[in-house]
């Protein structure tokens, strides 16, 4: 499969999933943990990247409702369709993450849940490090990802079928520490999306702080 066919096959598996995706999601505390330990961090009026913004809840939804401007880009356009029509005081682009301009410093927060695995690890490292690149000095990255080490495996997510990509824990870590991150804390859990396809599933959320 060339890089575009499995580009082209992750955006259809979020434009068939739609907003079956949010409600399989809508019960993970953890992940409005992770917003509410970023919204203590930011200051007000931030500019926040929402990297896989999905349908715009809950992350960029919650970022605007606490007076923050957000850009969300997605792969999906259903996707980037419903984020529009659900949050319309945020911005939503339809674009890869691999693809897009981004100018150096110029965003205080970049959110990325779950939005890597469909990436192989070098394009995973090279997204880590544009992303940092554009935070300001002191910004922060909070990335959620399944934190298991995993190449290239054939799988489904809720009926779908993917191709998935990660790295265990702690080598994740070595990533962030090798783009400039400062992992300020951590969350790991197991997490069952209400659907009935899904299985349970390890996650990890990380917050983090580019030097400056």
């Amino acid at each position: 499969m060339t890089d575009e066919q499995q580009r082209a096959r992750a955006a259809a598996v979020f434009d068939a999933l739609g907003g079956a995706y949010e409600k399989a999601f809508a019960g993970s505390e953890a992940h409005r943990r992770s917003l509410d330990r970023l919204l203590d961090r930011l200051p007000p009026g931030s500019r926040v990247l929402d990297v896989g913004s999905g349908t715009g809840r809950p992350t960029a939804e919650t970022l605007v409702r606490a007076g923050h401007e957000v850009l969300g880009v997605d792969v999906s356009p259903v996707m980037v369709e419903l984020a529009a029509r659900q949050v319309p005081a945020a911005a939503f682009r339809c674009a890869d993450i691999r693809d897009l301009p981004l100018a150096d410093g110029s965003f205080d927060a970049v959110c990325v849940y779950f939005a890597l695995l469909q990436m192989d690890r070098a394009e995973q490292r090279d997204v880590v490090r544009r992303l940092t690149r554009a935070l300001k000095p002191g910004g922060y990255l909070v990335l959620a990802t399944v934190p298991l080490d995993v190449e290239g495996v054939e799988g489904f997510f809720m009926g779908q079928p993917v191709r998935v990509t990660s790295f265990a824990a702690a080598d994740l870590t070595a990533v962030l520490d090798g783009a400039g991150l400062e992992v300020l804390d951590q969350e790991e859990l197991l997490f069952t999306p209400e659907h009935p396809d899904a299985l349970p599933e390890p996650q990890l959320f990380l917050h983090c702080r580019v030097g400056g």
